[in-house]
């Protein structure tokens, strides 16, 4: 795969300590897989609707791919897709962009127009 922008959505939480730390070592389902899960721009709605069902005010950070160079391995998961999997730690650089994502009346995640 060659797309340059992947997606992770955090906590708030998770946010505010990559913020202070300056890098996200993964959340717990990250630490048990041994890397960090992200999306697509296609697979970040199903992420969370999956994911993070409920929960409100999640931050989606779109990551910049570029530095990572081998730590980003496409692998499959869902029905054999292939998802942007890093092998090593998130710094703050390498974040391009944030949305926060609010739920609606009906309980979906709300994101940007055109997304």
């Amino acid at each position: 795969m060659s797309d340059l922008f992947a997606y992770k959505i955090l906590t708030a939480d998770q946010y505010e300590a990559l913020k202070a730390d300056g890098v996200f070592k993964g959340a717990p389902v990250d630490l048990q897989d041994g890397y960090i899960h992200m999306s697509t721009r296609e697979q970040a709605a199903e992420t969370a609707a999956k994911h993070f069902a409920g929960q409100d005010r999640l931050v989606m950070l779109m990551i910049d791919l570029a530095p990572f160079g081998e730590a980003i391995r496409w692998e499959p998961s869902r029905g054999g897709a292939l998802f942007p999997h890093l092998y090593g730690d998130l710094p703050m650089s390498a974040v391009a962009g944030k949305v926060v994502l609010r739920l609606d009346a009906e309980g979906r995640h709300q994101f940007p127009a055109g997304f």
